[in-house]
This record gives C-alpha cells, sequence and structure tokens, in this order.
C-alpha cells in the first residue's frame, strides 16, 4: 500500500509487466488440484468438491486490457476520466488455444473457452477463433461459456472442468477465484510459457509482507511449480509426479502449515519443516 501512489510505471509490479514483455511470455498456466486429505480446507461446500478438482487455468499473457493502447488518465472539464484498452489479434488467441488443446489432449480431452462475448468485439473474436480452431481438435470436447457465469460454474462443478482458456484480465480473476478450491492460495504452482522456451515457474500468490520472516507460508505452491518445470520445459514427466507424489503423502498423513491447518489431529509444520517432509518423501 505504500507504493500506491506512484504512477503505473513506477509500481514493482510493473516491473513483472516488463519482464513478461522481454521474455515473450504468451501464456500463465494455472494448476489447480484438491489434495485427498484436504477436503476441510477447502472454502467450498463438501458435496461441490466431492467429485475431485483437477484442472488447468491458461490466461493469454502478452495482450488485453493489461497491455492494450491508449492507456491513461486526465483530468477533463466533465470530471476525472481513465481510458484502458482491450485488444486481440486472432493469431494471439490461436497459439494460447493450441497450447490448450493440446494440454487437454494429455489430460481428459477436454477445453472450456471463457470470455464475455455478448457484450465486447475482443471476446466475439475469441470465441470465434476458439471455435474455428475445434474443427482441428475432434477428440477434444469444445465448450464455451459467459466468463461470469463460468466464474459460478467453477465453484459449483468443478469437477467438470479439464482446461480453460481465457483473455488476460478474466483469467487473472479467475485465477485467485479458483484457489479456494485447492484449500489455500499457498497451495497453487504456476508457469509462463515463452515463445523461445525462456519460461517463468512459480506460485500464484504475492510476497506476503505480513509473514516475512516467520517461517509460517505455504511452500507447495513453490515446491509444485517446480513439478510444473519438470513436465513443461525440461520434458520430465516422471520428475514431476514424483514431486506430486511427495507433496500427496504428506498431506495424506496430516502435516499442515497454517494457512490450511483445520482439525485437531492435524500436525502443524513451519515453513521450512514441510520442504524437508517433501525432500524426505522423494528419498524414500
Amino acid at each position: 500500500p505504500q507504493w500506491d501512489h506512484l504512477d503505473m510505471q513506477d509500481r514493482a509490479d510493473h516491473a513483472l509487466i516488463r519482464l513478461r514483455q522481454e521474455l515473450s511470455v504468451y501464456a500463465n498456466l494455472r494448476q489447480f488440484r484438491l489434495y485427498a486429505g484436504l477436503e476441510d480446507a477447502s472454502a467450498v461446500k463438501a458435496d461441490l468438491i466431492s467429485g475431485g478438482v483437477d484442472f488447468i487455468i491458461l490466461r493469454e499473457l502478452s495482450s488485453g486490457a493489461y497491455y492494450g493502447q491508449p492507456k491513461f488518465s486526465e483530468v477533463t472539464p466533465s470530471g476525472r476520466r481513465a481510458i484502458d484498452t482491450i485488444e486481440y489479434y486472432d493469431f494471439q488467441v490461436e497459439r494460447l488455444t493450441r497450447y490448450g488443446y493440446e494440454l487437454a489432449r494429455q489430460r481428459r480431452c477436454r477445453l472450456t473457452s471463457m470470455s464475455k462475448w455478448n457484450a465486447l468485439e475482443s471476446s466475439r473474436l475469441w470465441r470465434d477463433v476458439v471455435e474455428e480452431m475445434a474443427a482441428e481438435y475432434p477428440d477434444v470436447d469444445t465448450q464455451h461459456e459467459i466468463v461470469d457465469a463460468g466464474a459460478m460454474n467453477l465453484i459449483q462443478r468443478p469437477a467438470e472442468y479439464d482446461v480453460i482458456v481465457m483473455p488476460n484480465m478474466f483469467g487473472d480473476i479467475l485465477g485467485d477465484e479458483a484457489a479456494v478450491l485447492a484449500g489455500s492460495i499457498g497451495m497453487v504452482p504456476s508457469a509462463e510459457i515463452s515463445l523461445d522456451g525462456t519460461s517463468l515457474y512459480e506460485p500464484i500468490h504475492g510476497s506476503a509482507n505480513d509473514i516475512e520472516g516467520k517461517n509460517i507460508a505455504n511452500p507447495i505452491g513453490t515446491i509444485l511449480s517446480g513439478a510444473l518445470m519438470f513436465r513443461y520445459s525440461l520434458d520430465c514427466p516422471d520428475g514431476a509426479d514424483e514431486i506430486e507424489r511427495a507433496v500427496g503423502r504428506v498431506i495424506e498423513e496430516g502435516y499442515r502449515t497454517a494457512d490450511i491447518l483445520r482439525s485437531p489431529g492435524q500436525q502443524r509444520v513451519s515453513t521450512s519443516e514441510m520442504g524437508d517432509l517433501v525432500v524426505a518423501k522423494l528419498r524414500e
């Protein structure tokens, strides 16, 4: 909050946008999974997650409202005025969607496109491009949802989703909303995929300055981001599977950081202890 007074281009979070531009990243992949034993940590009713949670949100990361021009604010005789621009080219939608279809083929062969085609021209283009590409992937079940209805359905029927593609801003918002299904935002890994293979891997949560140095943060999102790196950059799916299994075994044995601790029978552990537990499972 102490930096909120700065102009947008001078804020630290703008540096992330610049980094993404310099590295030519175009897709943000967030993997949401509810591990067995974490049902009580989810903010969602048990009957809504009884079918399981295991889906990917694929967010377009190179264009949309965060990058479109013009972008400015001004004072006019009629009052203060601000302008943001949502702009998409068909090739930007196509490359993200193609990546999504290839992911879906490796998973459960379902792809859902979420946009706001009933109100935005950019979303009409989005839907049209996805629909055109669906003919290239007849083995994948393609569905379209208006994003506001999708936000509700994602919570009420998470088991129905496999791979979801959506424009930048919508993916940013729903990508955080969906974290409640996984038990904590600290459980969710992400990858930022680039055109040339130089990708970024990180948990989706922020810096959490309020708990800095307390050794209580959940490291699992970071650990699982490493699993994504093994799978999508290092072409080592077996290594990714081993990491994810190790995390699952630690959770099943009842170890919890503070953010996912719910029941008396669970054992609270620190950040470093949780990391050590996962490493120990990997060595077994």
